[in-house]
């Protein structure tokens, strides 16, 4: 009995160890006060290239917004996930409803960190894991941009998500495991600028690989089939891979990967179609010079076949 005793005492022990432990490791980290100093003033009108290939409308634009309406940053979409279903907020600048009082000190926490103002951790549906790669005079630049557009009032649904995931602290341990500031693919010495330039933005701003690279049970991508293409987030359909390995971009020049970019045109004559439109209108208005970039780097990333499962084959 006394040794039953002991050993239950000492598995409590161990048990308020951990859990003290694990409060720690799950603490909200923000930016030191060397990231802050790089933010600079910011420019609006660098901001703005930011804001395009940071695609903030596709998630953020009330769903459906044509024109300028994709200005009104209101939130609302319904992201429909294994995890529960997340629905991004109104990031337009009503002091209120939306960021209009965030300062940019508090963007950058946002995007480099994915802490709130308050001091919350973030769910990475809102694709911190890629911003976390950007330029702190990026951020600031993006902030300065955002000041530009209209306030909106209004507050979008909460997220639908259930035990454990709606422990928002539980994000900190995740953190520790996916949060990463280091470039996805490295390349040698003497690598061309237009694929450093592309590594950026693919890798930082763009957040491709939020979408186009398979994820593990914990919902972290798999840099080892990095860009290889995934299942869909929404459960339903495939994001393709666009490596060139086999099933991906093996037969497309860096120019026909710039043209469909800025035109949503394929080399065979077909279009974009599904959650690339809007992601594809965002491209068109980058630079010529950026979308090359972008093109260059995805012919030089290592190729990887299909990252997600074949199709089934209808049963005779």
């Amino acid at each position: 009995m006394r040794l039953l005793k002991k050993l239950v005492g000492a598995a409590l022990v161990l048990g308020a160890a951990g859990a003290v432990a694990g409060w720690f490791m799950s603490a909200p980290v923000r930016l030191d006060a060397d990231t802050l100093a790089q933010l600079g003033p910011g420019d609006a009108a660098r901001g703005k290239r930011i804001f395009y290939a940071g695609g903030c409308t596709s998630c953020h634009a009330k769903p459906g917004s044509q024109g300028n309406a994709r200005l009104q940053l209101v939130g609302g979409l319904e992201l429909r996930t294994p995890f529960g279903i997340f629905v991004p907020p109104n990031i337009s600048q009503d002091a209120t409803d939306g960021i209009g009082a965030w300062s940019v000190e508090d963007l950058a926490n946002a995007m480099l960190k994915g802490v709130s103002p308050s001091g919350e951790h973030f769910y990475p549906a809102f694709p911190y894991a890629s911003y976390a790669r950007m330029k702190p005079a990026d951020i600031a630049d993006l902030h300065a941009f955002l000041k530009t557009l209209p306030a909106v009032a209004g507050k979008a649904p909460p997220n639908s998500l259930g035990f454990p995931f709606n422990i928002r602290r539980g994000i900190g341990l995740w953190k520790r495991l996916y949060l990463s500031d280091q470039p996805v693919v490295s390349f040698p010495d003497g690598t061309p600028d237009p694929v450093m330039a592309g590594r950026y933005l693919v890798e930082g701003p763009g957040h491709c690989g939020e979408c186009h690279t398979p994820r593990d049970f914990a919902g972290g991508t798999r840099k080892s089939q990095w860009l290889a293409g995934a299942a869909a987030a929404e459960g339903s359909g495939i994001v393709p891979n666009i490596t060139s390995g086999e099933g991906g971009l093996s037969d497309w020049s860096e120019a026909d990967i710039a043209y469909f970019l800025e035109t949503g045109f394929t080399p065979d004559f077909d279009s974009v179609g599904g959650a690339m439109v809007d992601v594809q209108r965002n491209m068109a208005e980058l630079t010529p010079e950026d979308r090359a970039a972008i093109s260059a780097y995805l012919k030089a990333i290592p190729p990887h076949p299909n990252g997600y499962p074949a199709p089934k084959q209808p049963s005779n």
